[in-house]
């Protein structure tokens, strides 16, 4: 095989992987306030929402250290080991315990920035800068499959029920946790490059790489990609990429949990109500790899570069925000166990809420796609301490969009992202135009990015 080939066979491993460990995650994601509303009249007294706060919490402060572990280790063994303890979290509601939960939250928090950062320097380790923008676009498509598996399956399997048995819980959650393991052992198939450089590492250090003195020259490498790190948080680019990342993590936070959990508590919506949050899951993940295969695999056919794909992505999330205004009831993220029967502007409508999951998906496809892309194209040769920092920023604010999701009404958390969105749209625009100008001035083709 062509050193060519290998790279995109994995990249397409590194899709697969990902889309079988988060058909588990996301799954796991969309249904876990909905299950643990449903046990808290028994000895288990945890919350889905403080649960996803913990997590994006300790992965947002462990991306500070995930570059060196990274480069400690390397890609492949670093995902291999995060994947598993993706699957303990996993397997935890199969018996759930209120310790067992949150302590499987915090791991899971370390194990992600963990793979995140890894998955970031793969990425950029296969790919140039003439295929960063399709590798983005394949990885993300495979990647949101995850979205389509698991709902279908909480859809067909949960359809006709207002209340989810012990026996339907187990069921979903052992599959979902055999299904992690899966993505786990496909890392396995990653081709190492011959050439590739770990995380940190530069010219000098690679001369005298040696069995003798490898423990020193990984302490070397993990130093290194932290002080990176830190240096990378600074620059102008990255500041301002920032606020399109912070976006991204309040966006992540509505769609994988809190509009799953407004439309399961809609009791208008009759006997399919938690059937539905599957469903909603599905046309999420419909979304992302039509935007993920438009945006991400014909990107070699735009000539306009990244900015249009971001301003399409922001309308289509206000169009998206606006419906889901007029047809959520306002007390839908913080309704009890029985469920509301409030209504907003209009009756609730199924058809319309379905239409609003499709949209967010579609809109944030846009947004990561180009994120991907343009941090794979601006930090060729820093990509784990880049992706580290992408993934703390999203991580930390998707953390703070779960504490307030336990209090917040609907409106106020709709008013939130509008508000980032719509100054992230304007800093990538920024950092866009000076990708393109440094293009310009090399004498590159821009349509290349």
């Amino acid at each position: 095989m062509s050193s060519e080939g290998k790279k995109l066979f994995n990249i397409i491993i590194l899709g697969v992987s990902f889309m079988f460990i988060f058909t588990a995650f996301q799954s796991c994601g969309n249904i876990a306030q909905t299950v643990i509303t449903n046990l808290n009249n028994t000895d288990f007294h945890g919350s889905g929402y403080t649960s996803m706060s913990i997590i994006y919490g300790v992965l947002s402060a462990s991306n500070l250290i995930s570059p060196s572990l990274v480069a400690i280790v390397g890609p492949q063994f670093s995902m291999v080991v995060s994947g598993v303890f993706y699957s303990l979290y996993i397997a935890v509601f199969i018996q759930p315990a209120t310790w067992a939960f949150y302590t499987a939250s915090v791991l899971i928090g370390i194990a992600a920035a963990v793979l995140w950062t890894a998955q970031g320097n793969c990425l950029t380790e296969n790919s140039d800068e003439n295929t960063i923008g399709r590798n983005s676009g394949i990885f993300w498509a495979l990647l949101q499959f995850s979205l389509i598996f698991g709902n279908l399956y909480i859809y067909l399997a949960w359809q006709g029920k207002t209340h989810i048995s012990e026996s339907d819980r187990r069921t979903v959650f052992i599959a979902l946790t055999v299904i992690s393991l899966v993505g786990t052992v496909l890392f396995f198939l990653i081709r190492k490059q011959e050439d590739a450089k770990a995380p940190g590492d530069d010219d000098s250090t690679n001369e005298i790489l040696g069995e003798s003195s490898s423990a020193r020259n990984k302490m070397m490498r993990a130093v290194a990609a932290f002080k990176k790190s830190i240096t990378l948080s600074f620059t102008k680019e990255m500041l301002l990429l920032s606020v399109t990342t912070a976006y991204t993590g309040l966006v992540l936070t509505f769609f994988s949990g809190v509009y799953g959990t407004c439309i399961g508590a809609v009791n208008r919506f009759g006997s399919e109500e938690k059937s539905l949050i599957g469903l909603s899951g599905i046309f999420i993940g419909v979304g992302e790899i039509l935007g993920g295969g438009i945006f991400g695999l014909l990107s070699k056919k735009s000539r306009s570069g990244r900015n249009p794909v971001v301003m399409l992505g922001i309308l289509v999330h206000f169009i998206a925000f606006y419906l889901i205004f007029f047809n959520m009831p306002n007390d839908a993220p913080i309704a009890p166990m029985e469920g509301t029967d409030q209504v907003a502007y209009m009756i609730p409508s199924k058809e319309v809420a379905m239409l609003c999951s499709f949209l967010l998906g579609l809109g944030d496809s846009c947004f990561n796609t180009q994120l991907l892309s343009i941090l794979g194209f601006l930090y060729s040769e820093d990509s784990a301490p880049a992706f580290a920092i992408f993934k703390f920023v999203q991580s930390i604010c998707a953390a703070v969009a779960y504490f307030y999701s336990n209090y917040f009404l609907l409106q106020w958390q709709l008013l939130i992202m509008v508000i980032v969105g719509f100054f992230g749209t304007i800093t990538f625009f920024t950092v866009e135009w000076g990708a393109a100008a440094a293009l310009a001035a090399r004498g590159s083709d821009y349509s290349s990015i």
